[in-house]
């Protein structure tokens, strides 16, 4: 079969980019989100962590406006992607996306210095998230949802999400890692709207009860501040457990599945 010129520049258009190149294109995101000054990432993340509270919010007014029934969560749980839409959509810094895009260029290039740039963007992004969502709760808690009973739908939502074992709880963190570092992966090859597809994973997310610790850091303070749990149990039976499985699953099995289907590509690609 014969094509023109213009017929081959069609078909080269409209051919889905493969996986290296969404690599590439993952990379090229993390070195530039690797380069951004401290100050921006710090404003960004809280920006996110504030964010990420209507996400626990939005689920919060779909309980209180459907009938208990047995159908009703599964309608709820689409108020848990609204915080994410929200973020994506304003390009904002979430922790849990940088699991891939900030360990993408420590793949390629494992040295002191990309290792030690990582480690500072997550430490700036995470703390940034965390005290976002943390005042959330606090304005929640103290004024800003003055309903009481939707505020006590944030609380009985809070309690279910944090109340899995710690053990549980990574394996559970692992899943939501592993989904939203897919998410990124899925965005980096689109170039239409995106929404659906923040719409589907998150909703996964959630409906599979997968923990995440940006959106369980609001659910935690607001347990915390109500009295419900210790402010040391929530670090230790709810974060840390979480944090680990978000990690595990974005950058220790998604990212490192994904470079391995490519590396011997991007290998010969280099030595060509």
């Amino acid at each position: 079969m014969v094509l023109s010129e213009k017929e081959k520049e069609t078909a080269q258009e409209q051919t889905e980019p493969s996986a290296p190149v969404v690599f590439e294109i993952v990379r090229r995101e993390g070195e530039r989100e690797l380069r951004r000054p401290g100050h921006s990432l710090w404003f960004s993340g809280v920006a996110a962590g504030l964010a990420i509270g209507f996400s626990v919010f939005a689920q919060a007014l779909l309980r209180e406006a459907l009938p208990d029934t047995d159908w009703t969560i599964i309608i709820e749980k689409f108020g848990y992607c609204v915080g994410f839409i929200l973020i994506i959509n304003a390009r904002l810094q979430l922790f849990t996306e940088n699991t891939i895009t900030a360990v993408v260029p420590v793949i390629l290039k494992p040295n002191r210095r990309t290792f030690l740039r990582t480690a500072q963007l997550w430490a700036v992004v995470l703390s940034a998230n965390v005290l976002g969502a943390a005042l959330f709760a606090v304005f929640a808690s103290y004024g800003a949802v003055s309903d009481d009973a939707l505020y006590q739908a944030m609380l009985e939502i809070s309690r279910h999400a944090v109340g899995f074992a710690p053990v549980e709880l990574i394996a559970r963190g692992t899943m939501a890692g592993f989904l939203i570092a897919m998410l990124v992966w899925i965005m980096a090859s689109m170039e239409s709207d995106k929404t659906l597809m923040i719409i589907l994973i998150t909703y996964l997310v959630a409906l599979g009860d997968f923990a995440h610790v940006i959106a369980g850091s609001v659910e935690a303070v607001l347990l915390v501040i109500s009295g419900d749990v210790a402010p040391w149990d929530a670090f230790s039976r709810f974060f840390m457990p979480t944090l680990l499985g978000n990690v595990i699953g974005g950058s220790l099995i998604f990212t490192m599945l994904v470079y391995a289907q490519i590396h011997r590509e991007i290998k010969h690609g280099e030595s060509q």
